[in-house]
């Protein structure tokens, strides 16, 4: 009898959850036979148990709110949502498996279904604008092959990339964009010689009729910039390579971008993302000054800026404050990949930024800049293969948005306390003395700096502190 009363209980119990689960938005089963599975028409929560992101300040401990990211906030007259202009990469949140060179997948999410279907790209985009909407961000970057699945022509490829194009454009109501749009020219087959720089001329036309459709999708979507990330682009041995013919192969496909942006009228910026090698032994945009280099040479130094991505600044063996220096001091900064990797693995492992010292460093340069606009600040970082929640999505965006934030809020501090500023200025006062002047407007030849020598003798060199510059710079920390 009292058993009979327990399986009772249990069963009343059953009902009554099961009338709160219903009476709540649906969750996306993990099984096959879900009530998502095979349809995109599925609008039930896909983050249940995650509220909307809010700042909380410096001492909250929760993990799901902002610590020193607070969108409204003013620093330095801007606000700090104006500062970073967050993005989500499609890419690594949507599409990230876990799955290295050595290891199978990990990451199972409850919404997948197995497939690469167009339903379940339909039901991916959902999730992101559901994820864009409870972290607050308005931005967001896609590759066009992430977000749609390939057909067995180009014509039902462009057709299904439509579909799911035409589903973002409804999501995305008025306030949310991308950040930039781009074209996977690396990952099937038929670009294994490159895109751009192949050595086959059907490789070429198949690469520039992607790239206008992935232009084409980003201006329908209100992008506001477009990026060329050549990934194959490069060689892998100069035995069997024009190095030449295809630097001149890449610079008219690149023309060929410009002329047909502007026939669309996408005002959006075209973006070269800089990488010394991986997967190619040597890529082409090998690092800012190499690309610099590439579009001064070809003319296209105007049409163009840069992507930093610090992780391939390190892997150029530059630091990532080196790489957004030298694309500031150029003209050409304009959008920063987030991420990092870690000294102690030699490959591109797309991190996210924890380190405050060089979010500080990061910032120093965007506010030199005056900021990115119109690009701004892309997550192309990844869970760790052992990260396997869903909440965990969050708490890598959280962290990476409140330690840029944090470097933001000290980068502000330095410049304000003036300091390391004033150090700097008179490590170079000497220049600012007439003779100075004249070396820097270029008026001081050869002969008057040789009387000044034989003037002066010789010469006596100043300390560079730069213990006390880092002193200062650790000191804002």
């Amino acid at each position: 009898m009292k058993g009979g009363k327990i399986l009772l209980l249990l069963f009343c119990l059953n009902i009554v959850a099961s009338l709160v689960i219903a009476d709540g938005p649906p969750t996306c089963p993990a099984d096959l036979g879900g009530e998502c599975s095979g349809s995109d028409e599925w609008k039930g929560e896909f983050f249940p148990g995650v509220p909307k992101i809010k700042y909380e300040g410096p001492s909250s401990k929760n993990p799901l709110a902002f610590k020193w990211y607070n969108a409204e906030e003013e620093i330095l007259g801007k606000k700090m949502k104006d500062w970073m202009r967050f993005s989500v990469a499609f890419w690594h949140t949507f599409r990230g498996t876990g799955g290295d060179p050595f290891g199978a997948p990990t990451k199972y999410w409850p919404w997948e279904d197995g497939t690469n279907s167009l339903d379940m790209a339909k039901r991916r985009m959902r999730a992101n604008f559901e994820f864009l909407d409870k972290l607050g961000v308005d931005r967001w970057c896609f590759h066009d092959r992430d977000i749609a699945p390939e057909g067995k022509t180009l014509e039902e490829t462009n057709a299904n990339l439509d579909e799911v194009v035409a589903l973002a454009k409804e999501l995305q109501v008025i306030k949310i964009r991308p950040l930039w749009g781009t074209a996977q020219l690396f990952m099937h087959p038929r670009y294994m010689h490159g895109a751009a720089t192949s050595s086959d001329v059907g490789v070429y036309a198949y690469a520039a009729a992607q790239v206008k459709k992935a232009i084409e999708v980003t201006h329908y979507l209100g992008g506001e910039n477009y990026v060329f990330w050549g990934g194959r682009e490069g060689y892998q041995s100069l035995l069997n390579t024009d190095m030449e013919r295809e630097l001149d192969h890449l610079a008219r496909f690149m023309e060929a971008a410009v002329a047909y942006k502007k026939k669309i009228g996408f005002n959006g910026i075209l973006l070269i993302e800089p990488k010394p090698q991986e997967p190619t032994k040597h890529q082409y945009d090998w690092d800012a000054a190499t690309a610099a280099n590439f579009l001064r040479k070809y003319g296209l130094i105007g049409e163009f800026k840069l992507n930093i991505e610090c992780n391939h600044a390190t892997l150029s063996g530059h630091s990532c404050h080196h790489e957004l220096e030298t694309a500031r001091i150029n003209g050409l900064l304009g959008n920063i990949d987030a991420n990092t990797g870690d000294p102690q693995i030699g490959w591109d492992t797309d991190q996210f930024l924890t380190d405050i010292a060089e979010a500080t460093m990061v910032m120093l340069s965007v506010i030199r800049n005056g900021g990115l606009a119109p690009g701004g600040f892309n997550f192309d970082a990844k869970l760790r293969r052992e990260s396997t929640d869903v909440e965990d999505l969050f708490i890598a965006h959280i962290g990476g948005m409140d330690t840029l934030a944090r470097g933001l809020r000290n980068a502000a501090r330095l410049i304000e306390d003036g300091s390391l500023a004033e150090l700097v200025r008179k490590r170079y006062q000497s220049f600012d003395t007439e003779i100075g002047a004249q070396i820097e407007a270029g008026k001081a030849d050869f002969e008057t700096l040789e009387k000044k020598a034989f003037e002066w003798g010789e010469p006596k060199v100043p300390s560079a502190k730069q213990e006390l510059a880092e002193m200062i710079f650790q000191s804002a920390l």
